[in-house]
Formats: C-alpha cells, structure tokens, sequence
C-alpha cells in the first residue's frame, strides 16, 4: 500500500524550497519598482538614448528575465538558481514598472489603475505560491526529489552544511511518507558524501543582523510593532470605510486636514488590504500571549509583509514621496519581526539538538 502511494506522482512535483524562491522573486520585484520610481523622480525622467529613441526599462526588464531563464536551463547548482530568482525578480519588476504604458493608447506611465494591476499581479504570485505549499503536506516523493535535487547541486558544485542538512531532513520525512530504503539510500550517499563548500549567501544572512544595535534586537519591540500594526490596519480599515460610505469627505482649517477618499479602485484596495490584514495580525497578537510556538510570529510577518508592500504600490502611485515614512516604518516592523523569527528558530534548532533527534519540523524545509 505505501508503495502503491508513493508511486502516485500527481499533477505536478513540488520543490521543497520553491515557495521560499518564488516569495524572493516576488519582493525583489517590488523592490525594484520602488527604486526605480525613486531613481526616475530624483533624476527627473531622464530618457535613455539619443533624439527619438527611447530605450525603455520594460526592455530590460525582458532582458533580465531572459538571462534568467537561460541561466536555469544551462547551469546547475545552488548558485544558479539563487543568480535566476535575482535576474528574474528585478527583470519583472522593470517589466512591471512599465504596465501603465501598455494598456493605455497614450503609452501613460502614470495611469492610475497600473497600481491596481501591479496589486493583482503581485497577489497572484504569492497566493498561489502559498497555495501550491501549503494545499497538502508534501508527500514522499516530493521530499525525495527535492533531495535528490540539492544532492544533484553537490555533485555539480558541492554543498554547504547547511544545504545538506536541509537534504538529510527531507530524507527522514520521505522515509517517514513511505519511501523505499532502497530509493533513499543512494540520494543519502550523495548528499553525505559531497564536497564540503563555503554559503557566502548564508553567511551574509548571518553577519546583516549584527549590524543592527542590541536596543533594537529586544523581543520588547514585538508587541510594539504588532500592536502599531494593528492599530494602524484597523484604522486605515474604518476611515477607509468611512469615505467610501460618505462617498468623499475633505475638512481643512489651520490646524488640521483631513481628507476621505470616496470609492475608487485605490481606496478599495487599501480597505481590503486593511482588513486582510487585520484578520491576520489580530489573532497573531492574541495567540503569542498564549503561546511558544512560532506560527503567531510568522502569522504578524505575514501581515506586515502584506500591509507595507501592497499598500506601498497604492500609496507611491497617489502619493509620490509621501508613502516613503510609511515605506520605511512598515519596513522596520518587518525587520524586527524577521529577526525574532530567525531568533526562535535558532533557539529551537539548539534545544533539538540537546535532546534526543526528533522528526523535523516545518522549520526544515525553509530555505
């Protein structure tokens, strides 16, 4: 019967660490799009060529995304494929800076509605990306192939300790889904028996956070951020509300300003963005009272990550500069959240190996 289960491939074969490299290509993507809407506005929209040619940065875009894709056919190894995330990820994001050019008759860079389009895109990809992890656990052959697949990256080039540990790990939870001794012995071999390499990337994710002073580094700054988050989620939600309901409110004096934007498609974005994350951040907050474990973290991570990234995209298109302090802040909380994250699962990781092995968890299938 466990044989008969393993031997059922399905639709597709998921990678372990898939998700991670398709959330990476994602906020690389934004990234690059809030730098260079920046760089444009600082440089004032120089245009790049000579008399009437225009180079566009979409076309760069394209050529990145290009490079990316020849890098993952031609090349193997870890390296690779870290090198085809980054291309593919600024690519798109030059490609998606340009979306307001192509689906106006004028070639408008500034159409308001390319906010929303970028919104849909964006969502898609990390929805689907959570989906496609997360709709079942993964099975024995997928845990398999994906260590068959980072044993394959130490024959080609070596393997860092931490990348075999990662092919161990899926190797025990293969075994556990039912997968044969004699199909998991050889996939063993390899990842025990490939050269020991440097991790440059892991090392640099390990030295950033020593950079950041040790009053910042306190787990008091969690419920800090997270009740900031919340308060700021549930207000955006009910002034949001608000003017849609009042259909637009303005009020200004000497003292104070304030405006309500009626219904359009930027304040509907922000109040369901507001209240997505509401419905995260407020149960993450509760439950961290409650307990040790790490998914209310990860839930607050989540909800950051959605409400600074996504409202940035509305916030640069109607407001220019001024979404910059709510940028840097949303971009703060995420830091702090991060490390406190990395923090715990490092705690964990010590606890486990003091004590007799167990099963890995969730945790071991993180890039």
């Amino acid at each position: 019967m466990n044989r008969t289960r393993q031997h059922r491939r399905g639709v597709v074969t998921r990678d372990a660490t898939g998700s991670g490299s398709a959330e990476a290509f994602v906020l690389i993507a934004i990234a690059t799009i809030l730098i260079t809407r920046l760089y444009l506005e600082l440089t004032g929209y120089p245009q790049i060529g000579g008399g009437n040619l225009h180079i566009a940065h979409a076309l760069w875009g394209g050529a990145l995304m290009m490079l990316a894709l020849l890098t993952g056919w031609l090349l193997i190894g870890a390296g690779a494929r870290v090198a085809a995330v980054v291309m593919g990820g600024v690519g798109f994001g030059l490609f998606l800076d340009e979306v307001g050019k192509f689906v106006t008759k004028d070639n408008d860079y500034f159409y308001g509605p390319a906010a929303e389009i970028m919104y849909i895109l964006v969502v898609v990809i990390l929805v689907g990306a959570r989906v496609l992890r997360d709709f079942r656990p993964l099975t024995g052959r997928e845990c398999l192939a994906s260590a068959a697949v980072i044993a394959g990256d130490g024959v080609a080039r070596g393997l860092a300790d931490r990348r075999r540990e990662l092919g161990l790990a899926l190797l025990v939870q293969a075994e556990q889904a039912g997968a044969e001794p004699t199909e998991v012995g050889p996939v063993r071999a390899l990842l025990v028996s490939a050269e020991t390499t440097s991790d440059r990337l892991h090392r640099l994710q390990q030295w950033v956070p020593r950079l950041i002073p040790g009053f910042f580094r306190s787990p008091r700054w969690v419920p800090v951020v997270g009740w900031l988050l919340v308060l700021s989620a549930i207000s955006g939600l009910f002034f949001g509300l608000l003017g849609i309901a009042l259909g637009g409110y303005f009020y200004e004096d000497d003292d104070i300003t304030l405006r309500l934007d009626g219904m359009n498609p930027a304040s509907v974005i922000l109040v369901v963005n507001a209240a997505v994350t509401s419905m995260i951040a407020v149960p993450a907050m509760i439950a961290r009272r409650r307990t040790d474990r790490l998914w209310p973290l990860r839930w607050l991570r989540n909800a950051a990550l959605l409400f600074t990234f996504l409202n940035a995209f509305v916030d640069f298109a109607t407001e220019g500069f001024a979404a910059l302090l709510s940028m840097s802040i949303g971009l703060f909380t995420l830091a702090v959240l991060t490390y406190q994250i990395d923090a715990a699962v490092r705690r964990t990781a010590g606890e486990a190996s003091e004590s007799p092995q167990v099963p890995p968890g969730d945790h071991a299938l993180q890039p």
